[in-house]
């Protein structure tokens, strides 16, 4: 353990057992979790008797700003102000939509609903002497037709709407008199509306309204320039508060037995540098964002000690009298998180050079433990979208379940006590500072009616199938599958390439050496004097790369190892009569050590790359793939490396993953073309004697439509995959043309770029293979609804996104993908031979107990397992990427340090599933499988070991030696489980 560890273990057991600042413990408590098991999506209900529910704010949705005697609010006055033209006046119009928003309620089937009062809609004037029983009568209405739906309301007295009469004739928060005001304006509402209402806010987001409101003029009422203002203002909020409570404690809760809090927002924030100081300040800065207003309510009735600390007299200071008054006056936790906008609008000075987050589970655990475990409502959650988006609001979407998720987590995983959670909002509207440009409803509204149509989205869609299952219930296709892979099972690994060393590291030294027996014993060359040189060809045990990369792959436990040619390298002036027979040497004694050592060699012709085209120069510079004349050079190539590789290689690959999106639809042609001359090459010309099989592997990581009950993203999802995989798989494993969505597809744009295959060709094409290969690494939704110019594709019409609950490093790891992908392969080819050719993620290489990749590998084969047994995939073999990092960097499952070869845990954990040839059940009797081929042992002993000769030549007291030295460098291997 660290020392910083250590330490911050240390804090955080004496923080949990003395108050204050116990939620200290959080960043050192949740980076002791096991990653990524505790990132992995957890399924899982939530209790019984949790609660689900919407909500709104009456600013933002009821309009009818001057209608039935209602009075002005600020912000009907600040809208009005500056160059301010956009206004709340109508909003979603729900005052006179009280029907259509209590369907939308019953839709989502919440037991729920949030809203606030619209304090001078009832006050006019913000007093009880200018009471309005029309305004009044709205709310009585609206609580009424949702208790007839069975839907509990759940009020906020204040929703940031003061009644502007107060704000202009007394400061409106600023003045202390406000606090008997807004107890009046309690008293009430308790009264005309307790007896229905069970749960009550008393002021939404203080923050807010304090900071925003009176600091920085974001929001009404826009007052600014005061850097003080915001702290008195909070003080007033706070006791205002605490006076509702205890007028509603002693008068009202014993007969109507409701609950009350205050709505409180707060941002997640985490350490910038792994440093004591770094967790301070992150705790300082929740301090004063949510300790400002929850530690006077839940702790001790004062400000937090970091505040006081760095505000000095500008922070107001509570009496004694008023400390126990304001303590305790919270039933439960109200905490609004998302994007609420306190998250938005949080100044950088207040993250104290600390890095601002969304992790809602963090903050739930955080504030369980800085306020001694209280009940915990989230009574604000959500996200948005923009305002051209409208019913596919699938950003929306994700955003809502990993919240959602989130607090599932926390509660089965953490113990918190959560107990309700309220999507933000039910239906779009003003949104605050940011007007109509963004949305945050679960109901699209359309502002351009005359009725407000609401219509719902995917996202409120997806919140009613979270409700009706309680969460997220495992499913059978969630769980682990048990069973094992067939006998012949081909497990390998994959590398790019291989190093290559062709100056062999086994040689004569020709020198004389003097040596002083004498002395220290030291050899002594002497100069100007050597032996004749050895006059020997290079033998594949020369090569010291060679042996040192087949006993890594040997170690692995696979009997298959892919790796590519160089072509460029092989034929350097393009021309097979002139090859590079050294590197031809080197890779024919590379297979030929492999298969001494039971391991079956797959070889790749030629490797695509984004960065260099790995073509001989003159087809480089010539055109490269657009050259008619590259296919037949490229099958001249593949006889040349059948003929002299075909002896040890029965598996190839001509093309490894061509398909990218960065190649053009003609090049693509070429390479199909040249695809099929070299499997046909095979075919008549090697297959015979060889018996090899020759096929192509493709890129194909999966794609999932962003709304899978959307026929609307269901097609893009297909177009995505006949575009990326049909495009270069159809050709060869289908109908010996491009797919017919992407031929239509290409045709409505009036594209012509797409080539024709004429007769010759497609003969040519067609049925060219002899198994499927892939390349899969992660999975990617789509959506028709463009919300994000950056990852739209305008081509397909698409817009690509992510599930923000996946774990990611860098891409997506979503062990599913690869099982849907091998069941297309099945839906569209039948039961053509699979291999998953590379599969394999990205981690810190100098992670050695790579735990993402173990957890990687475990889950991703699992799923192989699924398709195969469960789905009658024909899966014939599984290639984990990568060997090695110093080929491929942060893929492999050896890493290095200088000369020092690390066996990662991930080889050990990928070499267990090998041997046990997939999951087996417990207790069943063990897969009778014929027993391979050991190494050939005796081959080792006839490579040569380091060795030293001498020749002694006795003089005066000296000893001249003639050497043949012969030695080769080991490198030391270190293994982490």
């Amino acid at each position: 353990m660290s020392p910083l560890l250590a330490l911050l273990t240390c804090l955080a057991f004496t923080s949990s057992a003395a108050k204050p600042n116990a939620g200290f413990k959080t960043w050192g408590r949740f980076s002791k979790l096991p990653y990524p098991g505790d990132k992995a999506f957890l399924y899982d209900t939530f209790p019984k008797d949790f609660i689900w529910a919407v909500g709104t704010a009456a600013y933002q949705v009821e309009g009818a700003f001057e209608k039935d005697g209602k009075g002005l609010s600020i912000w009907d006055t600040f809208t009005r102000g500056g160059t301010r033209t956009v206004t709340g006046d109508v909003g979603s119009d729900s005052y006179h939509n009280i029907q259509a928003d209590i369907r939308a309620i019953k839709q989502l089937g919440v037991s729920h609903y949030r809203f606030s009062l619209s304090w001078s809609r009832i006050f006019p004037n913000g007093t009880r002497g200018s009471y309005n029983e029309i305004g009044t009568n709205y709310y009585r209405n609206l609580i009424k037709r949702l208790k007839e739906s069975r839907v509990q309301p759940m009020v906020t007295l204040y929703h940031w709407d003061l009644p502007d009469h107060l704000q202009q004739t007394m400061g409106g928060w600023t003045n202390p008199e406000m606090v008997d005001i807004f107890k009046d304006y309690a008293d009430f509402c308790f009264q005309t509306f307790g007896e229905d209402v069970k749960f009550w806010i008393t002021i939404d987001n203080p923050f807010v309204v304090a900071r925003h409101g009176y600091g920085d003029g974001t929001v009404a009422p826009g007052i600014k320039n005061d850097p003080d203002l915001p702290f008195r203002v909070g003080h007033n909020l706070l006791k205002a508060h605490a006076a509702a409570w205890h007028l509603y404690d002693q008068h009202y809760r014993p007969r109507q037995q409701g609950k009350l809090s205050m709505a409180l927002a707060s941002h997640w924030i985490k350490p910038s540098r792994t440093r004591l100081e770094s967790l301070r300040e992150c705790q300082c800065s929740l301090d004063h964002v949510l300790g400002w207003f929850a530690r006077p309510l839940f702790t001790d009735g004062d400000y937090p000690p970091c505040m006081k600390a760095r505000l000095g007299s500008r922070l107001p200071s509570f009496t004694e009298e008023e400390r126990e008054y304001v303590n305790g006056t919270a039933d439960f936790f109200a905490l609004s998180h998302g994007a609420a906008v306190s998250f938005h609008l949080i100044n950088d000075s207040l993250k104290f050079g600390q890095l601002e987050d969304l992790d809602l589970r963090m903050l739930l655990y955080w504030i369980n433990a800085e306020y001694s475990r209280p009940p915990i409502f989230v009574v604000q959650s959500g996200w948005y979208v923009l305002s051209n988006t409208k019913t596919e609001d699938s950003r929306h979407m994700y955003y809502l379940k990993r919240f959602i998720a989130e607090a599932l987590k926390s509660i089965v995983i953490d113990g918190v006590n959560v107990i309700g959670y309220i999507a933000w909002s039910l239906i779009d509207g003003f949104e605050w500072h940011r007007e109509y440009r963004i949305r945050r409803g679960l109901y699209y509204v359309d502002f351009k009616t005359s009725d407000m149509k609401r219509e719902p989205k995917t996202s409120a869609t997806f919140y009613r199938n979270v409700i009706q299952k309680n969460g997220f219930p495992e499913l059978p296709e969630n769980q682990p599958a048990q069973g094992v892979f067939p006998c012949d099972f081909a497990w390998g690994v994959s590398a790019n390439s291989i190093q290559v060393e062709t100056t062999p590291t086994l040689f004569a030294d020709p020198n004389v050496y003097l040596w002083n027996i004498s002395n220290n014993g030291e050899l002594m060359k002497l100069e100007g004097v050597g032996a004749p040189p050895l006059r020997r060809h290079a033998r594949c045990a020369d090569y010291a790369t060679i042996r040192q990369q087949v006993d890594e792959i040997r170690q692995v436990g696979v009997n298959h190892f892919h790796f590519s040619l160089n072509w460029s390298a092989l034929v350097p002036l393009g021309n097979v009569t002139h090859p590079n027979t050294t590197l031809l040497g080197y890779y024919r004694c590379f297979t030929r050590q492999l298969l001494q050592a039971n391991v079956t060699p797959v070889v790749t012709l030629w490797h695509h790359t984004r960065q260099r085209s790995s073509l001989p120069a003159p087809l480089d510079t010539c055109n490269k793939w657009l050259n008619r004349e590259t296919p037949e050079a490229f099958a001249e190539y593949a006889r040349l490396c059948y003929r002299e590789l075909g002896a040890h290689v029965k598996m190839w690959i001509t093309l490894n993953e061509p398909n990218d999106e960065m190649v053009t639809y003609q090049e693509g042609h070429q390479m199909l073309r040249a695809h099929a001359l070299a499997w046909h090459a095979y075919d008549s010309e090697f297959r015979h004697a060889q018996g090899g099989q020759v096929s192509l592997a493709l890129h194909m990581d999966w794609v999932e439509p962003a709304f899978s009950f959307s026929r609307e993203d269901v097609e893009p999802a297909k177009r995505v995959l006949d575009f990326s995989v049909g495009w270069f798989a159809e050709p060869i494993f289908g109908s010996g043309d491009y797919p017919l969505e992407m031929r239509s597809w290409l045709r409505q744009l009036n594209s012509l770029d797409l080539p024709v295959f004429n007769e010759e060709d497609r003969q040519l094409v067609k049925g060219t293979y002899d198994f499927f290969a892939i390349s899969h690494f992660s999975t990617k939704l789509v959506t028709h609804a463009k919300e994000d110019p950056y990852t739209y594709t305008d081509l397909l019409e698409v817009q690509h996104m992510i599930d923000t609950t996946w774990i990611m490093s860098p891409r997506p790891v979503v062990p599913w993908g690869l099982r849907k992908a091998l069941n297309w392969v099945k839906a569209h080819y039948s039961d053509v031979p699979v291999y998953v050719m590379a599969n394999g993620v990205q981690e810190d290489p100098a992670h050695f107990k790579d735990s993402l990749r173990v957890y990687y590998l475990y889950n991703y084969i699992n799923e192989a397992l699924k398709a195969y047994t469960l789905d009658g995939v024909n899966l014939k073999g599984y290639f984990a990427y990568a060997l090695s990092d110093q080929r491929d960097p942060g893929f492999g499952l050896y890493g290095q340090v200088q000369d020092e070869v690390i066996v990662k845990a991930s080889l050990s954990n990928y070499r267990n599933i090998i041997q046990h040839n997939g999951f087996p059940i417990m207790e069943a009797e063990p897969q009778q499988c014929p027993s391979m081929p050991q190494p050939c042992t005796g081959c080792q002993e006839l490579v040569r070991k380091p060795l030293v000769g001498f020749l002694t030549l006795v003089g005066s007291g000296m000893l001249i030696t003639m050497g043949l030295v012969i030695y080769y460098t080991a490198k030391r291997h270190k293994e982490y489980y």
